[in-house]
Formats: C-alpha cells, structure tokens, sequence
C-alpha cells in the first residue's frame, strides 16, 4: 500500500541519454519517464543493454550529460544534497576485504554524517536483522558472497535512507536468505521508505515490486502492476489436485494421486464439477502465464513493430 502517492520520491521525466559507438549515436535512454513514491517498491526489468545501469547511474548523478530532468524528493539529481537520504547497493559491492562487518557499517555511519549515542548499538541491531551477528568482526574477505551481500544490504540501511536503489538485491543469497531480505524490504516499504530495483530474476519482480518498468532498447515500453499484467494476459491456470481414491472411470486426468493440469477459463467449470464427482480436492490454482513469458510476447511484439516500419 502506498503511503504517498501525490509526491514522488523519485520523478524520471523524458530523459534521454545517447552513447556515440563506431562513429554513431545509440541510444542508451530514449524519453525514458517513470514515479516512484513513498512506500512503493519499483522494479525495473529489461534485457542486458537495456538501459537499467544508465538509469540507475543517471539518478546517482555518475552520468550528468542527459537531456530531461530527474528529481528525487523534488529536488535536481545533479544537486548532491538530494542524495542525502539515498543509499545505493550494487550488484557487486565494493567492500574492503580487511575490515569487518561491524566496522563497515560504522563507516557507512560516518560518510553520511550520522552521530548517535549508541552507534555500536545500532550496528550490532542492524547485523542482527541480516543474521550477521556471528561474522560481526570477522573480516569480509573471509564471507561468502551471499553474507557479503548481507553486509552490504545492511550498509545501506543502517543510515535510515528514504529511498533505496538496488542493483540485483537478491543476488548470491541462497533460499534462506533471499526470504530474509525479502522481509527486511518490506517492512522497510511498510514504514514509507521507496525502493528501486533491477533484477534479472522476474519471479522476484512478481514477489515485491508493486509496480514495475520494462525497458527494452532504452525504450520504457510499460509501467504496470505485475498484477493487472499477469491478469490481462492469464487466460489459462495451471490447476493443481488431488484425488485419494475412486473408480476414475475414462476420466484419465482425474486418476487416483497428485496432479498438475492447464485449463482455460472456459473449460474450468465442466472440470471442477468432475472432480468433485470423484471427491477430489484442489491443492492450488494459479496463472499459467508468469511475467517472463508475458515479457517475451511484449518483446517479440515490439519486434514486429519495428520490421513492419
């Protein structure tokens, strides 16, 4: 749920950035426009070369020579003071070998000129939440990279950042972690703070984002609700039942055991009613589309949009 949704944290407007290759423009923005407001999770989707690291490295203010504005609480992303309550992970963070988590988040403390009583409190606390407690002062070369990236996630949060922008959040995390973090983000959302992220992994983009942009080509091709895509495009489900016992008769799909079957909307009545004659039960229903698939038919549309000019 949206706390704001008359504010933009973060404001995209027609930005557009080009790249000279070989003698020739690309173009690595093309009048890209997006909000993000407070309490939203935002995720940006694309193929490599999209544009989501240009995106990303505009509103960090790494890459100025665009056209367009970009606004973070209303105020100029080339303006340093607009940052002030943005902290950023990358998809590969960089953190120094030779100290320690513990030691890496009071820096963190101190770049952004955060003075607390209890500082080593607030660290400690923050190490906790990620599950870092055991490694607080073992040095970060010795982690794996799923705790690294615990570390660096927890960097970000312990300044208390309004707007978080992440590049592959859940990456290296294994089942555990990637369920943590989860949680973390979203009771981060759940107190107002906005979160921007690019994944790779669409099944992530389904879990937590509210809205998402996919870009392709440096063009912002949609901004929906993974919902209300999934939902325009889910004309099938994928039914998955159970049936313990019975005479089944010729109605092979209905035989005794645990069974997945694809239906259309259609087709589902007739079918139900037919498992409840064989005292079946339904274990789950869910779309037959996922987001990935709806991505590739926008894709392979876009395509021959672009052969029939």
């Amino acid at each position: 749920m949206l706390k704001n949704k008359t504010i933009p944290i973060l404001e995209f407007k027609q930005v557009c950035k080009n790249y000279k290759k070989k003698g020739k423009y690309i173009k690595a923005l093309d009048h890209v426009s997006f909000e993000v407001f407070e309490g939203e999770v935002f995720g940006f989707v694309g193929p490599n070369g999209a544009g989501k690291s240009t995106t990303i490295k505009v509103m960090l203010d790494v890459i100025r020579d665009y056209t367009g504005d970009v606004k973070i609480y209303g105020a100029d992303a080339r303006d340093s003071k607009a940052r002030k309550d943005v902290a950023f992970v990358p998809e590969t963070p960089a953190l120094y070998d030779q100290f320690t988590p513990l030691e890496m988040l009071r820096m963190s403390l101190s770049m952004y000129g955060i003075k607390c009583e209890n500082e080593l409190n607030l660290c400690m606390h923050w190490l906790e939440r990620f599950s870092l407690l055991p490694y607080a002062k073992r040095k970060i070369g010795e982690l794996s990279k799923g705790n690294a990236q615990r570390v660096a996630l927890a960097r970000a949060l312990v300044v208390s950042p309004k707007l978080l922008i992440l590049d592959e959040p859940l990456s290296g995390l294994d089942p555990v972690g990637r369920k943590d973090v989860v949680n973390i983000l979203e009771n981060f959302k759940q107190d107002g703070g906005a979160i921007f992220f690019t994944s790779h992994v669409l099944h992530d983009v389904e879990r937590i984002a509210d809205r998402f942009g996919f870009i392709n080509d440096g063009q912002l091709i949609t901004t929906r609700s993974p919902q209300d895509v999934l939902a325009e495009h889910a004309d099938r489900f994928v039914v998955r039942y159970r049936v313990d016992s019975g005479s089944m008769g010729d109605a092979k799909e209905l035989r005794v055991g645990e069974y997945e079957i694809e239906l259309s909307q259609a087709e589902m009545p007739a079918w139900m009613q037919l498992l409840n004659e064989h005292a079946g039960k339904i274990i789950d229903i869910k779309p037959a589309v996922s987001l990935e698939t709806v991505f590739f038919r926008i894709l392979e549309e876009k395509k021959s949009l672009d052969e029939a000019k």
